[in-house]
């Protein structure tokens, strides 16, 4: 009997049953993308695979801080003092970036390159950034110097020596967009992985959704302590534990706060989980920066986002859970 005779649902369960899990990694903006997806043979998976990566790769030329004639590097030359059209992509990062620094009073600022070059320069030496050319840093910072023209798709700097770092939002976005180009190849069940960003579509086959792990930040050798079972959504987290400088007996985060140009010193660990990848980067550094009860605030306010927030002192952290973070779904930790 041809399937198309069959009831929906049994089509539906065969042509699940017919699918088989797959994965694939590569580097791209500076860390490895991981991909597993579910396809009906490895034909169609490695089409996926190549078309993912290809889409992220584009995503890097076009949003690196590194690469110097990406399309971010090419605005902060020419878009001093004049509107400078922008690719769809990267007006979608700024856009988002302006709306977040606006909410948090510039706890997230897409303009902070200047200064987190500085401190990527640190951790390579391990010595403090200079005083004086921190200074000069912090000059050409500020959130309010990037005017966003959504109608006529435009950006605009008010200042020479400007420098966007988009590394606090671009990998949720990537994960985002590889997502959909997964999706336009009939691949609707997979995970990409960016560090400590996750974006994935719907569950595994015969499975209530994906397991992602949790750490923690007051037991880093426990493994994960809570194992969320998730479809359809995003997962970020952001902390000190792989990238920090430790100078004078103090350790500095690879997160910056725009307020003091310094990395953040106060243990904490954020994940955020939200239906856009886009939004759970973003989010984990902005509530980092915050901290935990302005953070928390921040996310109770957003729309469909939960988070758990491990902070506080040395030997005293505590764990804060949002409402809608309590409401997740779990499984047993493995």
């Amino acid at each position: 009997m041809s399937s198309s005779l069959l009831p929906a649902g049994i089509a539906a369960a065969i042509l699940i049953s017919n699918l088989h899990p797959y994965e694939a990694v590569e580097p791209h903006m500076g860390t490895l993308f991981r991909i597993k997806l579910y396809a009906a043979n490895p034909a169609q998976a490695q089409r996926a695979f190549r078309a993912a990566f290809d889409r992220i790769a584009e995503l890097d030329d076009i949003l690196s801080d590194y690469k110097p004639d990406s399309e971010l590097n090419r605005l902060c030359k020419t878009a001093v003092h004049r509107p400078v059209k922008v690719s769809n992509d990267l007006l979608q990062i700024v856009s988002a970036s302006e709306k977040l620094s606006e909410e948090t009073n510039g706890a997230f600022d897409i303009t902070i390159g200047p200064v987190t070059h500085l401190w990527r320069t640190a951790r390579d030496s391990n010595r403090l950034p200079d005083k004086e050319a921190m200074q000069k840093a912090e000059a050409r910072c500020g959130f309010r110097k990037l005017h966003i023209d959504r109608t006529h798709r435009t950006a605009t700097l008010d200042q020479a020596g400007m420098q966007l770092d988009a590394g606090g939002i671009a990998k949720g976005y990537a994960a985002d967009e590889a997502l959909a180009v997964l999706s336009k190849l009939d691949i609707h069940s997979a995970l990409v992985a960016a560090s400590g960003d996750l974006a994935f579509s719907d569950a595994p086959p015969g499975q209530a959704g994906w397991k992602i792990g949790i750490d923690s930040l007051d037991r880093p050798d426990a493994g994960f302590t809570r194992v969320l079972l998730l479809s359809n959504g995003a997962v970020s987290t952001s902390g000190a534990s792989e990238q920090h400088l430790d100078a004078n007996g103090i350790r500095y985060s690879h997160i910056i706060d725009p307020k003091t140009a310094k990395g953040l010193t106060r243990p904490i660990m954020v994940t955020i989980v939200a239906r856009h990848g886009i939004d759970s980067d973003s989010l984990a550094t902005a509530v980092s920066v915050l901290g935990a009860q302005k953070g928390l605030a921040l996310v109770e306010r957003q729309l469909g986002v939960a988070a758990l927030i491990i902070g506080g002192e040395p030997g005293a952290l505590r764990v804060i859970e949002s409402s809608r973070f309590r409401l997740l779904p779990e499984t047993r930790t493995e």
